[in-house]
């Protein structure tokens, strides 16, 4: 049989997806690209949010009104928080799968073939284990989960009611799939977790450092990408790695959330904006290059307008690369949940579009700084036939973040290129080739 994989949601959810294509084929079912080449499509879900939910409900609708032939299953996230009201509910789709179930799947799919349960392998509880067969990033990147779950228990967040506790691989093993990975033409490693900083805490210490020092033991040109570091719990001695090794991108997504030491407070967070705006000048006076993302959350239950206001101020201090914003989601199950004190859905809009407004002469100022200079680009797919090429530099991430528009054709997917910046288009930078 053959199957599609619809990956919604954040990157973790992406490396779900391939580990499931990596069992599904290893089961005997044939991957392919594209929904209307299968004979089943699997939507691995997200259920962080309202918004998360609904699209995710909807993206399966559709898929099943386009089609009513093939089988559509819901698969992940979503599934694993709301299983048995989602199988109530939408009788017409054909399954309903929790996080990491590729069994589960099998037996929807092909139930006369599914062979007996096995022993999982190390990790394979939290979908970690597996050899990924298929990457579906841009080529020349991969993300690398290093831990599944989390403790943070922040107020508003369901990811630990969806995925548990906080677990970590074993540093060997992610060095092995590191290793790996490069060795199929990988040049960007991006290090995902829930929050990275606490990667190894449920072994009785923070390893993130000393798992940064094995991966620059790989010799090698490549790219080292962090993303999610708790600004609570920051390691300094990331930033003196990163100055060692010009490998490991001077870039760090570090979810403030808020500015306001009330609301961080209710929040289940211990920062505040003078610790926040100290952590900034910190990473930019050890790596004046680094790009600094960040997100706010608003609305949040009690925000009051002095506590926006607070934020505002912050947003104008930290004056960050990049950074994105959110209206509070109310999450059942989640502490915060019960607070007093809910924002309407038009206040937390408003505010929401204010601080978007406000993000975007900060970004440009932080974009210029990069005219004239010239910086490695990793490419990701030329446009053809206009004698362009899209790509990225250190400062940017994938999806999330800008581009760079490489006035160049015949660039390969996946490889890197020196080139010199130009001008800004929006969020975006051209640029020109530098020929060596």
């Amino acid at each position: 049989m053959t199957f599609t994989i619809e990956s919604l949601g954040c990157a973790k959810n992406q490396v779900d997806s391939e580990l499931l294509i990596a069992e599904l084929e290893r089961f005997g079912l044939s991957w392919v690209a594209e929904a209307e080449a299968a004979e089943a499509v699997i939507v691995n879900t997200c259920g962080f949010i309202t918004g998360a939910k609904e699209q995710s409900i909807q993206a399966a609708l559709q898929l099943k009104v386009r089609y009513p032939a093939k089988k559509v299953i819901l698969a992940g996230c979503l599934v694993q928080r709301y299983g048995g009201e989602l199988a109530e509910a939408l009788g017409e789709l054909d399954g309903f799968v929790g996080l990491h179930d590729a069994q589960g799947i099998r037996r929807l799919l092909e139930p006369a073939a599914a062979e007996p349960e096995r022993a999982p392998g190390p990790g394979a509880e939290h979908g970690l284990s597996a050899r990924r067969t298929r990457l579906l990033s841009y080529p020349g990147s991969a993300y690398l989960k290093i831990a599944e779950g989390c403790d943070n228990r922040c107020s508003y967040c369901a990811i630990p009611l969806i995925r548990g506790p906080l677990a970590s691989r074993s540093r060997s093993e992610i060095l092995a799939e590191a290793e790996e990975l490069l060795a199929r033409g990988v040049r960007e490693l991006i290090l995902v977790a829930q929050d990275l900083s606490s990667f190894g805490l449920d072994r009785g210490a923070g390893e993130l450092t000393a798992l940064l020092r094995d991966l620059g033991r790989i010799g090698g040109e490549f790219w080292l990408r962090l993303l999610y570091i708790h600004p609570d719990h920051f390691p300094d001695e990331v930033l003196e790695l990163a100055a060692s090794d010009p490998r490991l991108l001077p870039y760090f997504d570090l979810p403030f959330q808020h500015a306001s030491e009330a609301v961080l407070a209710r929040m289940g967070r211990r920062g505040s904006a003078e610790s926040y705006l100290a952590l900034i000048r910190r990473i930019r006076q050890r790596l004046p290059d680094a790009a600094l993302r960040s997100t706010f959350l608003v609305g949040f239950p009690g925000e009051t307008e002095e506590d926006f206001r607070r934020l505002l101020e912050f947003q104008r201090a930290a004056e960050l690369d990049w950074a994105g914003v959110f209206a509070y989601s109310r999450e059942e199950g989640t502490p915060a949940y019960a607070l007093r004190g809910r924002v309407s859905r038009r206040l937390a809009g408003e505010r929401k579009a204010l601080l978007e407004q406000a993000q975007v002469p900060i970004t440009r100022a932080r974009l210029e700084r990069h005219l004239g200079r010239v910086l490695p680009v990793l490419i990701e797919e030329p446009v053809i036939g206009q004698g362009l090429s899209l790509g990225r530099a250190y400062l940017q991430a994938p999806e999330v973040d800008g581009l760079v528009v490489v006035r160049a054709s015949g660039l390969e997917a996946g490889s890197l290129h020196r080139v010199r910046i130009e001008r800004l288009a929006g969020v975006d930078l051209e640029a020109s080739l530098v020929r060596s």
